[in-house]
């Protein structure tokens, strides 16, 4: 299993963090995720902490492919994979509609379609490949009679260092799971709930792997969560306990939410309306009160380090190879020890 760390998207701490993530890395932090949401860009940052790092993988988490073509979104994979001596991995997804639509005013339509047309056409441009492309979603060169006809096929100008930049896919849905197990070289869970995690996802995972190329290898599943060695967990859940409020009952429309979708195939179903009903209602207090402490404590990694090391096995034989933690001690000495002392546990497994 691989120890990462998934940053922030919001607060003051962003600039603090990466000035640590030296000592993350020699604590023993394989990876790191940069998200964008509808916060600051993921790609200036990236190329920030590639240039404040030297072993650490990078990763996007998530770029959303609505927000750049799908030849940029390859230019700027195959960009950070060179300043950073061939350590990027391509994270992207789709979002939801309330930021692609909202946001960036562009429609959300065909996700799954989309996806796999850019992932397609990433890795011809990786490959340097005179790029020439006739999908459902785009066309390289612009199809004749939508521009002024003067498009031409061209290929990318400079060599990558690599010409298979690893790709992980967000997905939540069956449909999006199974897609990211066929095409692509990990996929990036939402709120993995071990004890859960193969009865809600096993059917689609195994669908998509049936279809999967040999030289994709196998699966890496990643996920985050958060973390601390403590004999007093309850207190640093507050902020997890939050967050899944926001997810479950305000991060999408109620007719369209992945998040709570999710959760009532956890086996949530009432609990998920609830929070849902609290959120949108305004009483976010009452929302977050009403998320289920066994969901706060199952997706999460806080406890004693006995607790830590057992929900870590539960994890790992859960299928997860990749750990995203967010750290939530209180000192920054504590983090890294914790870290250090989680990076022999999962050295041990």
């Amino acid at each position: 299993m691989r120890l990462g760390m998934m940053l922030g998207y919001s607060g003051a701490g962003f600039a603090q963090t990466v000035d640590e993530l030296g000592d993350y890395e020699a604590a023993g932090v394989d990876i790191v995720l940069v998200p964008e949401a509808y916060s600051f860009d993921a790609v200036s940052q990236l190329g920030f902490i590639a240039a404040r790092t030297t072993r650490m993988q990078l990763a996007s988490g998530i770029i959303q492919l609505y927000t750049r073509t799908p030849t940029l979104t390859a230019m700027t994979a195959a960009g950070l994979d060179y300043v950073s001596g061939g350590r990027f991995s391509l994270g992207i997804g789709a979002s939801g509609p309330q930021v692609i639509e909202g946001f960036h005013g562009v429609p959300y339509d065909a996700p799954l379609g989309r996806t796999r047309e850019i992932v397609e056409i990433c890795r011809k441009v990786w490959r340097r490949e005179v790029v020439t492309y006739d999908g459902k979603h785009y066309q390289l060169p612009l199809a004749e009679g939508r521009g002024t006809g003067l498009g031409k096929p061209l290929k990318l100008i400079n060599h990558p260092v690599r010409e298979r930049i690893p790709i992980f896919l967000a997905a939540v849905g069956p449909r999006s799971v199974a897609m990211a197990a066929e095409i692509a070289e990990g996929w990036q869970a939402l709120f993995f709930h071990p004890d859960k995690a193969r009865s809600v996802w096993d059917e689609a995972l195994q669908r998509g792997l049936a279809r999967r190329a040999p030289e994709l290898g196998p699966l890496d599943v990643l996920a985050s969560v958060p973390f601390a060695i403590t004999d007093t967990p309850e207190p640093l859940l507050t902020g997890h306990r939050a967050q899944l409020a926001l997810y479950i009952g305000g991060m999408g429309a109620r007719e369209k939410n992945f998040s709570n979708e999710l959760v009532r195939r956890y086996g949530y179903e009432r609990e998920a309306g609830l929070i849902q009903d609290l959120y949108l209602s305004g009483r976010k207090a009452e929302a977050a009160a009403a998320v289920p402490d066994d969901l706060i404590r199952d997706t999460a990694l806080v406890g004693p380090y006995g607790y830590v090391k057992e929900r870590l096995g539960a994890f790992a034989a859960a299928g997860l190879t990749t750990l995203l933690v967010s750290p939530l001690a209180p000192t920054h000495a504590e983090r890294i020890k914790a870290v250090s002392d989680l990076r022999g546990l999962i050295d041990d497994l």
